[in-house]
């Protein structure tokens, strides 16, 4: 009979009400609750959970049950008249680029007028370029007046519902010709500033302000605000406009200096980094009560030129509107691009958790699962750099060998060209997009120490560094798709070194590395190993988090996903001047993988240090070599499975290249001209043109007459052209490298 009742409770779950797909999303987000979270308590993929809430799909029991018992509990506490908080991971809009609509009927002109300390205006912009629509931003009565508040527009990423943060995750703070100090918010919210001095400007944000950003993951924490300073907000708060040498070098004002001692008499405090670029100032938290706020200051070149081109020259709306978009789609910044994309992972896996309640009801800190822990791990020695102290021991200058020291770094190759390739009259050039992130995606990596083992038995699945002697692989002879199949070798980069040599004898090598030995059919016999059995794939949520802001950005200048070959290149064709400021925000993300990426093997920056000694970057659980090595390695490995794809299907062979960036000679100027694509389809596992991260754009065409002019002319027959070819330009400081 109790088979019969099981069988019975089975069917009736197999029906269980379920709400309609819109209103499964609003309840999620009611809660806070993140899409992995979800499909983890229900033991299915994320894209699962996305397509029911989606409607494209419908869950089947087990899971269905589950899934409706959840929804039932959350519409209890969330009924539809209760509006939800934005997504954590979702893509927002653009924020508004508004005009100042007249005062309503529900909005008094008397709260417009009230001179009080938190009044919001609005500000008219200039208007610009837009390559999305920018919805008006409502304007709001002063949050002590006594009219209602209005609701931002829904696609005004100004703080979402989430009261605590109602004026989005930063102001750019400034002084008008009038000497009234204003915030500039995103969505085009503008806010009194009523501080005199910086601690007030410092109370103000943390009691009025309303900044800040909500977590991005369960356990984690909330961002802080952050308050970028003006040129004139710097004079207005004591702060020089830009620093000294002798500051710029230091990275910091003088301890002495008046604003610091004005800090310290309010009891505010400044990190080990002082008062720099990028300052924070906080007191010691109180519980789970944080107090703390980040300071930019762009006049002291906080944004870096290199990835936020001339945006420290922006009005204070239209920089309010950048930065607010990227904090929007990746967080808010917490100091230059590499650093952001470090904190962007520890956010994503915060160190710990709350535990489950104890016999007492209380609960405590614990160690969160997936991610990097808060104490740092030893590297092993072979993936330490030279001058750490694990290596303090050997002799002063001693050169290690690659049998000695893991070396996995982006390609840097070039060839001479064949005579066959000089009576081509293009080199064309193609680059992949977001190259590490690609490599970053699905890729299992370390999460604890090394373990030693010597003889091991090769396993593509466990991460770690081996010393391995591939120097028996030969590229004339390859196993593609199970089939041995022969090419040029000596046209094609080695695949185990970055300046694409040929390997001699046993040297250290990440996990993708030698797999890929294994792949083109060579066995592999490991003299000795350091691996890491406590693994995980920790970089995949900083993956999908730079990957959607980078393609939501994209979109939004017109170039989109999926879009035919001929129509992606000519969407391609001056897609940043379309809408200058999101052509920065494009490049800070890309600066935020990079940076990223670089930040896990940050090396010492001065302060004294001397070899064999330990520096600041050692201390943090972040501080992992071999995860950049992995990251590496698999990004140089995925370029070259392309590569020899495209040898074996189409005859052709790079002549150059340089990280992410491949070069041909081809008979045309076009990508189209030399990529093998079929009614439209590209190779399958050869290059594909696209927007989405590991797909290839044009990167630029040069002649071949160019190509071997630039190599006579410097006398360098292998010089780097992948190097140039976006414009063609050589210096005789490029050409000595």
């Amino acid at each position: 009979m109790s088979e019969l009742f099981d069988a019975v409770d089975a069917l009736i779950a197999s029906r269980s009400p379920l709400p309609p797909p819109a209103e499964r999303r609003r309840l999620r987000q009611a809660h806070g609750l993140t899409l992995d979270e979800v499909a983890a308590a229900l033991q299915v993929r994320r894209a699962t959970v996305s397509g029911w809430e989606a409607g494209k799909t419908e869950p089947r029991p087990p899971e269905r049950d589950a899934y409706a018992r959840m929804l039932k509990q959350l519409a209890q506490l969330y009924p539809a008249n209760v509006p939800a908080p934005a997504e954590d991971t979702a893509v927002p809009g653009m924020p508004a680029d508004p005009a100042a609509p007249a005062p309503s009927a529900a909005e008094p002109a008397q709260a417009h007028a009230d001179s009080g300390p938190a009044r919001r205006i609005t500000a008219r912009r200039s208007a610009g370029p837009a390559a999305v629509p920018r919805p008006a931003a409502t304007t709001r009565p002063t949050s002590r007046g006594p009219a209602a508040k209005r609701a931002a527009p829904a696609s005004t990423p100004a703080g979402g519902a989430d009261p605590r943060f109602e004026n989005g995750p930063l102001a750019v703070v400034d002084v008008a010709a009038e000497g009234q100090v204003l915030a500039y918010c995103v969505g085009g919210l503008v806010l009194d500033v009523p501080a005199k001095s910086l601690p007030a400007l410092v109370e103000w944000t943390l009691g009025e302000g309303r900044l800040g950003q909500p977590k991005l993951s369960g356990p984690g924490k909330d961002a802080d605000p952050l308050i970028v300073l003006t040129g004139a907000a710097c004079e207005r708060y004591g702060l020089p406009i830009t620093l000294t040498k002798e500051e710029r070098l230091a990275g910091r004002l003088p301890e002495g200096h008046k604003v610091i001692k004005q800090l310290t008499r309010a009891d505010w405090q400044l990190t080990k980094r002082g008062f720099g670029p990028w300052a924070r100032i906080y007191r010691p938290a109180q519980g789970s009560d944080r107090s703390c706020v980040q300071l930019c200051i762009p006049s002291w070149d906080a944004l870096d030129t290199r990835h936020w081109a001339d945006a420290a020259q922006l009005p204070p709306a239209d920089l309010a509107r950048l930065l607010g978009t990227y904090a929007a789609r990746v967080m808010t910044p917490r100091g230059s691009t590499a650093v952001t994309g470090l904190e962007l992972m520890t956010a994503l896996h915060p160190p710990t958790r709350a535990s489950e309640p104890d016999a007492d009801g209380r609960r405590h800190s614990e160690h969160n699962p997936g991610s990097l822990g808060k104490d740092p791990v030893d590297c092993a020695p072979c993936e330490a750099p030279d001058g750490h102290p694990v290596l303090a021991e050997l002799p002063r200058f001693h050169q290690r060998t690659p049998a000695e020291v893991l070396v996995e770094e982006a390609y840097d190759w070039a060839r001479p060209l064949t005579d066959a390739e000089c009576l081509r009259p293009h080199l064309v050039g193609i680059d992949v997009n977001m190259a590490f992130a690609a490599g970053a995606n699905g890729l299992t990596v370390g999460l604890g120490a090394p373990t030693h083992v010597m003889s091991p038995v090769f396993d593509p699945k466990l991460p770690g560094s081996w010393l391995v002697d591939l120097s028996h692989v030969d590229l004339s002879r390859v196993k593609l798709a199970k089939q041995w199949t022969d090419l040029d070798g000596e046209l094609l980069p080695s695949p185990f070194t970055p300046k694409g040599e040929r390997p001699t004898g046993p040297a250290w090598y990440a996990t993708p590395t030698v797999a890929y030995a294994v792949e083109l059919g060579y066995e592999v016999t490991p003299i000795e190993a350091y691996v890491r059995h406590d693994n995980g794939r920790y970089l995949d949520a900083w993956y999908n988090r730079l990957r959607d802001a980078y393609l939501a950005t994209m979109a939004d200048l017109g170039v989109h996903a999926d879009l035919p070959p001929e129509e992606f290149l000519k969407a391609m064709e001056g897609y940043r001047q379309r809408d200058p400021q999101l052509a920065i925000v494009v490049s800070a993300v890309k600066a935020t993988v990079k940076g990223g990426i670089g930040k896990l093997r940050e090396r010492p920056r001065g302060e004294g240090w001397k070899p064999g000694q330990s520096w600041r970057a050692l201390a943090r659980p972040t501080w992992r070599p071999d995860i950049r090595a992995a990251v590496i390695s698999r990004t140089r490995i995925n370029m070259h499975r392309k590569i020899v794809k495209h040898a074996a299907f189409t005859g052709q062979y790079p002549v150059a290249v340089l990280s992410d960036c491949a070069v041909y000679a081809s008979d045309g100027p076009s990508p189209l001209d030399f990529l093998p694509y079929r009614d439209g389809k590209p190779l399958p596992g050869g290059f594909k043109l696209g927007v989405n991260p590991g797909l290839v754009k044009w990167e630029g065409t040069q002649s071949v007459l160019w190509g071997e002019g630039v190599r006579e002319q410097f006398n360098a027959p292998e010089l780097n052209l992948a190097r140039y070819i976006k414009d063609g330009t050589v210096t005789d400081q490029d050409a000595g490298k």
